[in-house]
């Protein structure tokens, strides 16, 4: 844990602690502690209807939790009194499907949030919307709809909306799952950039080869526990648990 220049522990970003949540008699997330520091890239891995989605949703509070504390920079964001959607503007997410508002332009998706939830004006808003998509080779299609773009586009645009007004924390629920695969290199390499600018990334993903050579550590989840969690290169190259080496050869056959 990083420390303050007075000498005081800096808390993580993210602190998960004794997360559960069940839907009716299915408990999908089974005692989740987690602590996700500044700038540090976590990937969150795991099988089909392991929990990964659902846990990212609770740390949003789109999911609520039926035991445990999240902890956002210190700050309990569990508690039933918190304003969501206050929370939520601290937060950026970014899901399976692009989730762009058809009928607004891409400047504008971009720029919503920064407009409606934080109050900047609409012309610094756009400036910096403009730079972002500039940047990433999106800047002809700012006044364009969503449906002029492709997937790949239209997910890269999803990215720049969720990081337009600096979250504290990224989190990204396998953005590459519903992209065909020759647009699924242009969306990874967005993610490569911001976390090598220090971006707090959470990300699920079922992209191995990417979790390993961009993410600081790996969570491997199973059944809505936490099997694994240690450094990305080290659970790549020698998982100690059993369940993390069977997972893994079924992506990664000379593991």
């Amino acid at each position: 844990m990083n420390a303050s220049p007075a000498g005081l522990e800096t808390p993580p970003v993210l602190r998960l602690r004794g997360i559960r949540r069940a839907f009716g008699d299915h408990e999908v997330l089974r005692g989740i502690d987690l602590d996700v520091a500044a700038h540090e890239v976590v990937a969150l891995v795991g099988a089909s209807g392991s929990g990964k989605s659902t846990l990212l949703r609770t740390v949003n509070l789109l999911e609520r939790i039926d035991d445990g504390v999240i902890l956002l920079a210190g700050e309990d964001v569990s508690d039933p009194r918190t304003d969501a959607d206050r929370v939520r503007g601290r937060i950026g997410v970014v899901f399976q499907a692009y989730n762009l508002f058809p009928h607004l332009s891409v400047l504008d998706n971009v720029t919503l949030a920064s407009r409606l939830v934080h109050r900047i004006p609409r012309a610094e808003a756009e400036r910096r919307a403009l730079g972002l998509l500039g940047s990433i080779g999106l800047g002809d299609f700012a006044r364009s709809f969503p449906d002029r773009l492709s997937g790949g586009q239209q997910q890269r645009a999803a990215i720049v909306r969720a990081i337009a007004t600096d979250p504290e924390l990224l989190l990204l629920d396998e953005v590459t799952s519903a992209l065909d695969p020759e647009l699924v290199g242009e969306v990874l390499e967005l993610v490569r950039a911001l976390a090598a600018r220090g971006t707090t990334i959470v990300m699920a993903t079922h992209e191995m080869a990417f979790a390993r050579d961009v993410a600081d550590r790996v969570v491997f989840l199973d059944a809505g526990r936490i099997i694994e969690d240690a450094p990305a290169r080290e659970f790549f190259a020698a998982p100690r648990e059993a369940r993390s080496r069977e997972f893994l050869s079924r992506f990664l056959p000379e593991a």
